[in-house]
């Protein structure tokens, strides 16, 4: 199959604008998978719970919705160029917090940082790709986003091949090496002016389009995970939303469109099995990857490999099956690579891995090719809200949801089989957003004898794999949103792009 980037035949300054987007995108990943990658020795050298570590991977994603709403607001007006700048000092600053980071909080707040620029990225790329080529927003959209996975197999491959032993602090400073070179590439950039304000749509109508029901839905995420952050009472949550939703409703006085809303009550499980899972993978496959006498790494790297390849040749696929259709059926694919991952053991890893792997490659960009096509008139507006809710529900709950099933059920078996064991090293009553729990002390782990530390071993195994089964519930979620929206469709003569002209 040819790839379909090698056939753009666009301007050169077309494919300028695109490969800056397409880079600053890899720059995004690279932070991503190294701070997965060195999780492991964050919580060594720090004391990290599991849940702790759930919630850095988490400010990894949420802030990203923060920043990706509010530029989609204003970006019009600002520009996409002053955007990137402002995504580009972020990750500058994001990697020297995090090197002198001297415990939790810098950590936390250094992902922070980090995540605000990839929001204000991706609050750029995908209005200005969706713009470049807006005949074809699917497949492009596919294609820009194969620089995710791809800057993950970069990333993945300099650390776990050419730097295995290389400290954290210097793995972290790696990630300036794609920044610094979308940072000099944006030097001869001119962005194109969106379709929307081409085609004199309002600033009131783009907010029409998602309404006060899509509004309510990130605005609540959004206030929510703020409040927990600054420990905010619930009562200053609540009136916070409430002044914010009648604000914004008295303004756009509509609904929003059904079809918008759903798509983003689907986003909610799409992120957590894609971006949630990829968050944990290293983790929850080291136990069975260890056997093989193998880096963990290698797992994310592999089914990054796979998205990278198959997003590059979407354009057939997604001319194939439709958008839906594709997304229907990687849900099914997805489910079942999930299933597997949870059961097997030894080299059956990659070919459960595999399968997980062909199944996630479609969900992001193709979700967002459905509203870019759907919903032109949204704008920024209605694309970046997508990636927003995405963010916001992973960051807030599919991360810390992961790894608290995993603290849970650590506790629960070593409870019920173990007390010695379980009494020995259980550390103090911990709070997150799922609620209290009790995890495990990595310093009284020293103290175990042999027998011990086979027992902890044993569980902690048997909890990452109940982890990975659990998240098989949400593409099976998705599954059954795509199939509704398929005979949807099917009932009003099929699936149609609408063009922002005709409208």
């Amino acid at each position: 199959m040819k790839l379909d980037f090698l056939k753009m035949k666009d301007s050169n300054e077309t494919k300028w604008v695109f490969w800056t987007c397409f880079i600053a995108l890899v720059a995004t990943s690279f932070g991503f998978i190294i701070r997965a990658q060195i999780l492991g020795d964050l919580q060594i050298h720090f004391n990290l719970s599991e849940t702790q570590k759930g919630e850095i991977l988490g400010v990894g994603l949420w802030p990203f919705a923060l920043s990706i709403v509010l530029f989609s607001f204003i970006i019009d007006k600002i520009g996409y160029g002053r955007s990137m700048v402002f995504a580009l000092s972020c990750h500058i600053t994001s990697a020297i917090v995090t090197i002198f980071a001297t415990g939790y909080d810098m950590l936390y707040w250094g992902t922070f940082i980090l995540a605000l620029g990839n929001g204000a990225v991706e609050a750029v790329i995908n209005p200005v790709v969706a713009t470049l080529f807006s005949k074809n927003k699917a497949k492009w959209l596919n294609i820009l986003h194969a620089g995710w996975p791809g800057g993950m197999v970069l990333g993945g491959t300099l650390i776990l091949i050419l730097m295995p032993d290389l400290g954290w602090r210097w793995k972290v400073g790696i990630i300036l090496i794609p920044v610094l070179a979308y940072g000099i590439m944006l030097l001869k950039v001119t962005f194109p002016v969106h379709e929307r304000v081409k085609a004199g749509i309002s600033f009131k109508a783009m907010l029409q389009e998602s309404g006060v029901l899509g509004f309510v839905i990130i605005e609540s995420l959004m206030i929510w995970e703020l409040g927990r952050v600054f420990n905010w009472p619930v009562s200053v949550v609540l009136i916070i939303s409430f002044i914010l939703i009648v604000a914004y409703g008295l303004y756009v006085r509509t609904a929003g469109k059904p079809l918008f809303i759903i798509l983003l009550l689907i986003m909610i499980p799409l992120a957590t099995t894609e971006l949630g899972t990829d968050s944990w993978i290293t983790e929850l496959v080291t136990p069975v990857m260890s056997d093989l006498g193998l880096q963990a790494g290698w797992v994310l790297v592999y089914t990054s490999l796979l998205m990278t390849i198959l997003r590059f040749s979407a354009g057939p696929i997604v001319e194939k099956f439709k958008p839906l259709g594709l997304l229907a059926i990687c849900s099914v694919i997805a489910i079942i690579g999930l299933v597997f991952l949870s059961k097997t053991t030894g080299i059956m890893i990659f070919a459960a891995a595999t399968i997980y792997g062909i199944g996630k490659s479609f969900f992001w960009p193709t979700m967002l090719g459905v509203v870019a096509e759907r919903f032109p008139k949204g704008g920024a507006l209605t694309l970046n809200t997508i990636s927003g809710v995405g963010m916001l529900s992973v960051g807030i709950i599919g991360a810390a949801f992961l790894g608290n099933i995993q603290d849970r059920q650590i506790g629960q078996d070593l409870a019920a089989t173990n007390p010695a064991v379980y009494e020995q090293i259980v550390g103090d009553e911990k709070t997150s957003v799922l609620g209290n729990y009790y995890s495990i002390d990595r310093e009284k782990i020293a103290e175990l004898d042999n027998e011990g530390v086979t027992i902890l071993k044993d569980a902690t195994s048997a909890a990452k794999k109940s982890a990975l089964m659990a998240v098989a519930i949400f593409p099976a979620i998705m599954l059954v949103g795509y199939l509704i929206l398929i005979f949807y469709f099917k009932s009003k003569g099929g699936y149609k792009i609408v063009q922002i002209d005709k409208t």
